[in-house]
């Protein structure tokens, strides 16, 4: 078994909402030297061993876990 960790986030072009609301809630609390802010998801799961391991992660984040259409994500495989 194998711990992933997989990293979900806006792709580049589009505009983070989120981020934009915690960067104005940010400078009102004084923290003015935050520039920008981006939001994401983490995932953590545990898989079993086996040559198809990467990718059926691939297809579990392409079909559930991201939208590709609008979204990033990138993975780390623990031993």
């Amino acid at each position: 078994m194998a711990q992933v960790k997989v990293y979900i986030t806006l792709k580049p072009s589009l505009l983070d909402a989120q981020g934009k609301v915690v960067q104005g809630a940010l400078h009102q609390l004084g923290y003015d030297g935050v520039e920008q802010v981006r939001i994401g998801k983490y995932v953590e799961m545990t898989v079993g061993d086996g040559p198809q391991r990467d990718t059926q992660i691939a297809e579990m984040c392409e079909k559930l876990l991201a939208n590709p259409v609008i979204e990033d994500y990138r993975y780390e495989v623990l031993a």
